[in-house]
């Protein structure tokens, strides 16, 4: 059966949304089957940045129990060239669906993690999807911790500024260590000179003791993706971008875990 991979962060602005996308790509150009959800139902972005919209369902309403997983995905392989397969789940962007889901409580975000857990079953086993991918919102909100105990893997996007890092390292202790995931940090937008063999021993030095996570790869600041605003996919675009690269070393790391 595939892998349920969770993007996370402390805080927005990092990136995890377009490592999400470009991951969820990376893959599906290598011929895997890919399912992407966006789980940042505060501020949806997926249907922006793929320029799609849901023909009648939405993931919230998978997760309100209102239609099966299967409604709420949308079929995007044609963005991948017909590569592998990609399906999107996409979260209702209207503000009525937003502050309807920001009002959820307790006893809804259990039944909804319970939906998030039978994925497991429904697309990874019936659907025969290779790998699961959560694009969830920043910090700690419900939705975010449901997306972690659900996964197998979790991707922590941080920048090396010094509340992110420190915000990180909270996290470490009261989530990710709780629920015992395989987790892994990615530092993104770190100057170019901190990803030499050199670079990295300052940037170790710098962070000194401030996390214990295993940093899966050190992402450059990259002034064309910055100035992109989110509405390319790297991977697919750009195949010989050091960026895109980097994302198939990611890819093969995780498929090999």
């Amino acid at each position: 059966m595939g892998k349920i991979i969770a993007i996370h962060s402390y805080k927005g602005g990092t990136g995890k949304t377009l490592f999400s996308v470009n991951l969820a790509m990376t893959f599906a150009l290598k011929g895997k089957k890919v399912c992407l959800l966006d789980m940042d139902f505060r501020a949806p972005s997926l249907h922006a940045i793929l320029k799609a919209k849901s023909e009648k369902y939405w993931l919230n309403d998978y997760l309100n129990g209102t239609c099966s997983i299967e409604k709420a995905l949308i079929d995007l392989t044609k963005l991948s060239g017909g590569k592998g397969k990609l399906l999107v789940g996409l979260a209702n962007p209207s503000t009525e669906a937003i502050r309807d889901m920001s009002a959820k409580d307790r006893k809804w975000e259990m039944r909804a993690l319970g939906r998030l857990l039978a994925m497991r079953n429904s697309v990874l086993g019936e659907m025969g999807m290779d790998y699961l991918i959560f694009d969830t919102s920043p910090g700690l909100q419900y939705s975010s911790i449901n997306a972690i105990v659900s996964a197998d893997i979790v991707l922590v996007i941080s920048t090396i500024d010094a509340s992110d890092v420190q915000g990180t390292k909270r996290m470490l202790t009261e989530l990710y260590d709780l629920f015992e995931k395989k987790t892994y940090m990615i530092l993104n937008k770190v100057l170019i000179d901190y990803t030499t063999k050199k670079g990295k021993e300052e940037l170790s030095e710098k962070l000194g003791n401030s996390h214990s996570l295993p940093i899966f790869e050190i992402v450059p600041c990259f002034c064309d993706i910055l100035k992109a605003g989110g509405t390319r996919i790297i991977a697919k675009e750009f195949p010989q971008h050091f960026f895109s690269k980097t994302l198939n070393r990611m890819a093969e790391k995780i498929e090999h875990m």
